[in-house]
C-alpha cells in the first residue's frame, strides 16, 4: 500500500518503485518498475463524493497554523479543514435557479454562512422549505436562533412529534420543472463542527429515481408524523433488499418497524469475500461484533470514535471494552480508535490540538461500510445512519447503497485508509506513552517474513496487491 497525501484529485501520476539490495551504505538497484495512475476527482456528474479533512489535530495543521484553534486563525484554517466539502455543499444550493425548489431535512441547521446561502437562494426565487429537529432544546434552540438570524425561519418546519427519537437526516433535494433531479446527502450536519471538525462526507446523487424517493420521504416527514404512522410508510417506500441490492444507486430510509435492515447490513459484511471496512461513531453493535468475529473476509478494518458507545463506568462497560479487545487480537481484524498527539512524543514531531468545534464526537463521525471495495462488484453503504438500533427503529435517517461503482469505492477506500493510518499511529503512540527518539525505518533483518503467513500484514499485502489470501 502506497500513501501520497500530497497528490491532487483528478490528475495523472507515475510512480517509480526501486528494489534495493546490499548493505545500508552500499545499496544497489536490483529491479525497478513504474506504475501510472490517475487519482479520482470528487465529481463525475452522477455520484460526487466530498470528504472534509476530518483530522484537524494533524502534523500538517500544526505546521500551517501552529498550536491554535480555527476560531483564532479564521478563514484560511476553515478552508483547509473543509477540503472542498463546504464549497460543494454551497454549490449544490447555488445551482438552484429561479423557479426551482429545495427540500431540506436537517438535524443541526446552525452554520450561519450556509444559512446565508439558503437565504440568497430564496432571494433569487428558489422555493425553499426546511424540516429540522425540534424535539429537544438541543439542537432546536440553536437551529431556531440561526434560522431567524438568516431570515429564513418562515421557511422552516419543526419536526417534534417523536420525543424519544431525533430527526437525524442531513439532505437536500433539488427540484426543477416539477421533477426531483438530484440530492445532496451524507453524514455532515449543517454546522461548523460537522463541516470543519469531525470526519464527514457529503455526496451528490444525480439520479432522478433516487431524488424521487427522497422527495416522497421529505413529504412524509413534513407532516410531522408519529413513529407508528411513519414506519410502515417508510418500509413501503424503501423495502429491505433481498440479497445484494440492485446495481447502481438506491436508498434506504428509517425509522422502520424492525431491525431487518440492520440484519441485512450485517449480512452484507459477513458475506464479503475479500475485505470489510466500516466506521463506528458510537461503538460497535453486537451484530457487527459477530461480523468481525465470524465473517468470511480475510481482512476486516474498523475505524472507531471510541472503544464503546457512550455509557456509564461499570461491569457492562468493562464487558464491552473486553469484547473489542478480543476482536483486536484476531489476525483478520485491524481496528483504529480516534486519537491525536497530546504532547510532543518525538523530538522531531509537533504536538497537536483539537479544533474545539466538537464536544460529543471529536474524530470519527462518518457512517459507512465498504464491501469488497477493490473487486469488480464493490458495495458502498453510507449516509446519516449509525449502525445501531436507534438509527434503524427510531430516528429519521437515510443511507445510500451504491453497488458496482468502482470509482466511488476507490474514493471511499482511499479516504478510509487515510483516516485509519492517521488514527492507528496516534493510538499506538499514546498507548506506548513516551516512545523516545524517532523510529529507524530501515531494517536489515528478515522484516519481510511478516508479510507472509497468517498475520494481518500478510492479509494486507494480498488485499492491496489484488491476489487471493493464502497461508
Amino acid at each position: 500500500m502506497w500513501s501520497d497525501y500530497s497528490a491532487k484529485p483528478g490528475r495523472p501520476y507515475t510512480y517509480r518503485v526501486l528494489a534495493l539490495k546490499g548493505e545500508p551504505n552500499d545499496l544497489e538497484v536490483i529491479a525497478d518498475n513504474e506504475i501510472s495512475v490517475r487519482t479520482e476527482a470528487p465529481e463525475d456528474g452522477r455520484n460526487d463524493v466530498h470528504f472534509n479533512r476530518g483530522i484537524a489535530a494533524s502534523q500538517e495543521f500544526a505546521r500551517r497554523f501552529g498550536n491554535k484553534r480555527p476560531n483564532e486563525i479564521g478563514q484560511p484554517a476553515l478552508t483547509w479543514l473543509s477540503r472542498g466539502l463546504f464549497e460543494a455543499m454551497s454549490a449544490f444550493v447555488d445551482a438552484a435557479e429561479n423557479g426551482d425548489k429545495l427540500r431540506i431535512c436537517a438535524y443541526e441547521l446552525r452554520y450561519g454562512p450556509f444559512l446565508d446561502t439558503l437565504k440568497a437562494a430564496v432571494d433569487r426565487g428558489v422555493d425553499v422549505k426546511i424540516i429540522y429537529d425540534a424535539k429537544k432544546s438541543f439542537p432546536r434552540d440553536e437551529n431556531e436562533k440561526a434560522a431567524r438570524a438568516a431570515r429564513i425561519f418562515g421557511k422552516c418546519i419543526q419536526r417534534e412529534s417523536m420525543k424519544s427519537a431525533i430527526s437525524h437526516n442531513k439532505f437536500i433535494v433539488r427540484i426543477r420543472n416539477g421533477k426531483p433531479v438530484s440530492v445532496w446527502t451524507g453524514g455532515t450536519n449543517f454546522s461548523e463542527g460537522g463541516i470543519f471538525g469531525q470526519s464527514n462526507v457529503g455526496e451528490v446523487a444525480e439520479h432522478e429515481a433516487v431524488a424521487e424517493k427522497f422527495l416522497a420521504y421529505w413529504e412524509l416527514l413534513a407532516q410531522d408524523p408519529m413513529g407508528r404512522e411513519l414506519r410502515p410508510k417508510v418500509e413501503a417506500l424503501t423495502p429491505t433488499p433481498s440479497g445484494r441490492p440492485p446495481e447502481g444507486t438506491s436508498v434506504l430510509f428509517s425509522p422502520r418497524g424492525s431491525l431487518d435492515v440492520l440484519d441485512w447490513y450485517a449480512d452484507q459484511a459477513r458475506e464479503a469475500t475479500q475485505g470489510v471496512f466500516m466506521t463506528f461513531a458510537f461503538g460497535m453493535h453486537d451484530k457487527f461484533k459477530d461480523v468481525y468475529r465470524n465473517g468470511k473476509a480475510p481482512l476486516r478494518f474498523a475505524l472507531m470514535e471510541k472503544e464503546v458507545r457512550p455509557m456509564r463506568a461499570g461491569p457492562k462497560k468493562d464487558e464491552e471494552i473486553d469484547a473489542i479487545k478480543k476482536l483486536r487480537f484476531m489476525d483478520e481484524n485491524l481496528f483504529a480508535i480516534g486519537s491525536h498527539f497530546r504532547a510532543n512524543k518525538f523530538d522531531t514531531w509537533l504536538a497537536e490540538r483539537l479544533t474545539g468545534l466538537n464536544s460529543h464526537v471529536r474524530y470519527v463521525h462518518n457512517k459507512f461500510m465498504l464491501i469488497d471495495p477493490l473487486s469488480d462488484d464493490p458495495l458502498v453503504i453510507g449516509g446519516s445512519a449509525n449502525f445501531s438500533d436507534a438509527s434503524t427503529k427510531k430516528n429519521d435517517e437515510n443511507m445510500l447503497l451504491i453497488r458496482g461503482n468502482k470509482r466511488v469505492a476507490d474514493v471511499y477506500l482511499g479516504e478510509f485508509m487515510r483516516l485509519y493510518s492517521h488514527h492507528a499511529f496516534r493510538e499506538f503512540v499514546n498507548r506506548r506513552g513516551s516512545i523516545g527518539p524517532r523510529l529507524n525505518h530501515l531494517r536489515t533483518d528478515d522484516w519481510w517474513k511478516a508479510y507472509f503467513g497468517r498475520g494481518n500484514r500478510s492479509r494486507r499485502r494480498a488485499f492491496f496487491a489484488g491476489v487471493p489470501f493464502s497461508h
